[in-house]
């Protein structure tokens, strides 16, 4: 971490004795989002309690869903468990039955006492409550905390399978009860500023270590990729939903000469894509090795679906394959025309075509260079830092307005 990476002095004094209670993405997922990253961040100045929230979707009858809400289950009898230096991480499972009556009242009694008894465990005698996802907004100012924040990463309502209502009103509702209030997506932010005056842009960072190793020459390929036929067109992340599964068929089946790995959990249908001879579907791997895996690229693809959540995504991926160095095909939204200085962008599937086969002309070693220099200040220890400032400036004013340990009305 370098020195503007660093909290100032005075935002660790107004934090001193602090603890964080972190509502998160599941801890354990495949894939590592914002969610973890911010709070790994966090834990490097203030000891974290990251509670594992319950998904925005309904579960499903599938294995892995099944599987998911075993583990929660046997997680929610166990006090919180360490998962790194001064992070501790408890589960505090709800039951998915919102319809029948009683359940929404129970869920919120017991979710309220879990954490509660969590926070006693680790010692938290002054503490600020931070969401990242809406649903277990409903324990803001329940936990004696000192101050709420709520750091808004995505359009949630617009996620597949979502109860949209009712995801809706936890937005809005988290929304107002937060007393900070930082929003990563740029088409959300707008909105944001209008009803909540302390309300700040905070766009995702980048772990620039990690997906820097693409251009170390001293990186080794995985073996699965070494010998693959190049060109390699790649993608790194979830293949979900969002994921325009029948475009990549399409490239694929336009460009037999070329390779098309795909690095990944599939929670969609990839069949289509597997009986492709010039696919290779990696599945997932563990993130520190993905700048390995991007060594292998010769061009980076972000194939989405043009629909609600992805217009207004803030993608982690778009950053991070930038961090590379590598050429960056993709589809457009706000936050990636932001960047349209250092990336391809292409609407339909002609033009998606057109724009890999620009990316795989030679180019200059300067435009790698130039593409890292867009993103090597955006780390997420440099976005944490700021995020924080923000955060002691509104935990000064609460303590102004109110005496210690008490909420802002």
């Amino acid at each position: 971490m370098t020195n503007a990476e660093r909290p100032d002095g005075n935002t660790l004094a107004a934090l001193e004795g602090c603890g964080i209670v972190y509502f998160g993405n599941d801890w354990f997922a495949e894939n590592r989002t914002s969610s973890h990253h911010i709070a790994r961040r966090l834990s490097r100045h203030l000891p974290v309690l990251y509670v594992d929230s319950p998904g925005l979707r309904p579960p499903s009858a599938s294995k892995r869903d099944f599987r998911r809400l075993l583990r929660k289950a046997a997680g929610a009898a166990k006090l919180p468990q360490p998962v790194g230096d001064r992070i501790w991480q408890c589960t505090v499972p709800q039951l998915p039955w919102r319809g029948v009556p009683g359940v929404e009242a129970f869920n919120r009694a017991f979710g309220r006492w879990a954490v509660r008894r969590a926070i006693r465990h680790v010692g938290f005698a002054k503490r600020i409550s931070w969401f990242v996802v809406p649903h277990p907004g409903f324990l803001a100012g329940q936990l004696d905390e000192t101050l709420c924040v709520y750091y808004c990463v995505d359009d949630y309502a617009a996620h597949p399978g979502v109860d949209v209502a009712r995801t809706v009103k936890s937005d809005a509702d988290l929304t107002k009860a937060a007393d900070v209030l930082f929003v990563a997506p740029p088409a959300l932010l707008g909105a944001k500023q209008a009803v909540h005056p302390r309300c700040f842009f905070a766009p995702h960072g980048v772990d620039v270590d990690v997906f820097g190793r693409a251009r170390d020459p001293a990186t080794e390929v995985p073996e699965a990729a070494r010998a693959l036929a190049k060109p390699v067109v790649g993608y790194f992340g979830s293949i979900a939903a969002w994921i325009d599964v029948e475009l990549v068929a399409w490239l694929a089946e336009s460009r037999p000469q070329w390779t098309f790995l795909l690095v990944g959990q599939a929670f969609v249908d990839v069949t289509l894509l597997a009986t492709l001879p010039n696919v290779v579907l990696a599945g997932p791997q563990p993130y520190e090795t993905l700048g390995a895996w991007a060594k292998a690229f010769d061009v980076a693809i972000i194939p989405y679906r043009m629909n609600q959540q992805v217009k207004n995504a803030n993608p982690l991926k778009l950053r991070e394959y930038l961090a590379t160095g590598r050429p960056v095909v993709t589809v457009s939204n706000p936050e990636i025309d932001r960047f349209a200085a250092w990336v391809n962008i292409a609407e339909g599937r002609e033009a998606f075509l057109a724009a890999i086969e620009r990316a795989l002309a030679p180019e200059p070693e300067s435009a790698a260079r130039e593409r890292v220099a867009a993103v090597e200040t955006m780390t997420w220890d440099h976005r944490v830092a700021d995020v924080l400032s923000e955060v002691a400036k509104a935990l000064a004013s609460a303590g102004r307005a109110n005496p210690p340990g008490t909420k802002q009305p």
